[in-house]
């Protein structure tokens, strides 16, 4: 098992080993999480990295990762554990079968652990070899006020309460990661359980680092223009404006066309794997794009951007 890490700059080492390219601010509140043994609250727009967290911190400390993803209408059937009904009625057959049967025994046979199907709240406070798991309650906003009150308890005592077998608790807690697109406010009840922390999008400096770190065969000029671009789509007044997974996406998706360089037309032909609505799309027109593009390469030639290298300054604390 590994040890969590003991500072917060071994925190941004810790993430940046597994491809992560973390600001100190979130390195800090992961850290004091960690330390703590509190939950983490991450609120952001969808696309900004707030899931990926939660997975790169399981694959660094070597931990199961365990997701419960959200949904409307998700009960606790779903999210904490269910009695696998087939089976019992099975067993129940096959009593009555065999002749005489003892009720009680039989009911204590049918409500057992044998038939207890346990969901990922159930498997999050049950002991794992490798250590803790890491509990990530993904897109929390997509659920009804029902379920945040039901959270409540496995949040404070990391315990739940089962009818037919009694309370389970977590001998050592999980680390619990719990993100929200903030499609709707979450109660003040379960944030007091939790550490906070806004995932914004990443400035210019830190997407190329992230660029750079997740896709290292892109070409350095190609990586400069479509970070920059980007960020020049996200000051524009736009639906949904793009995240960090969709400047991955489109990056990976120019090297694919074998692009050096952002093209007019090739942007164009591209714009549905960045943008993802269609009154996105027909507010760039071929003249906006290009314009976009030479204004794109002039803040790179005014900020020393030079053709064969990038400024690293501020990227060492990303």
């Amino acid at each position: 098992m590994i040890a969590p890490p003991a500072s917060i700059d071994e925190t941004l080492t810790l993430l940046g080993r597994a491809g992560y390219v973390a600001d100190r601010s979130l390195a800090t509140v992961l850290f004091l999480a960690l330390r703590l043994g509190r939950p983490l609250f991450l609120e952001g727009e969808a696309g900004v990295g707030k899931t990926e967290i939660a997975k790169v911190l399981a694959a660094a400390l070597g931990r199961k990762l365990i997701r419960l993803q959200c949904y409307e209408g998700l009960d606790v059937a779903s999210a904490l554990y269910e009695w696998n009904y087939a089976g019992q009625m099975m067993a129940i057959r096959l009593a009555e079968a065999g002749g005489a049967v003892d009720r009680e025994r039989l009911e204590g046979d049918l409500f057992s652990e044998r038939y207890l199907v346990r969901r990922p709240l159930l498997d999050a406070l049950e002991p794992h070899e490798e250590g803790p798991p890491v509990l990530l309650v993904d897109e929390l906003d997509r659920t009804d006020e029902a379920f945040e009150a039901f959270l409540l308890e496995i949040l404070s005592d990391f315990q739940v309460t089962i009818p037919e077998l009694g309370t389970v608790r977590a001998a050592s807690p999980p680390i619990v990661i719990l993100t929200s697109n903030r499609t709707r406010e979450i109660h003040d009840a379960l944030k007091r359980r939790c550490l906070y922390h806004w995932v914004d999008y990443p400035d210019v400096a830190r997407e190329l680092a992230i660029l750079e770190a997740r896709l290292p065969g892109a070409p350095a000029r190609l990586s400069r223009e479509v970070v920059a671009f980007v960020a020049a789509l996200r000051r524009r007044e736009l639906f949904k404006a793009p995240g960090v997974a969709e400047t991955l996406d489109w990056a990976s998706a120019l090297v694919e066309l074998d692009a050096v360089a952002l093209d007019p037309a090739l942007v164009a032909d591209t714009l549905g794997v960045l943008l993802k609505y269609q009154d996105d799309i027909q507010r760039l027109g071929a003249s906006e794009i290009r314009q976009t593009i030479d204004d794109v390469r002039a803040e790179l030639a005014a900020t020393g951007v030079a053709a064969t290298g990038v400024a690293t300054t501020g990227l060492a604390g990303a």
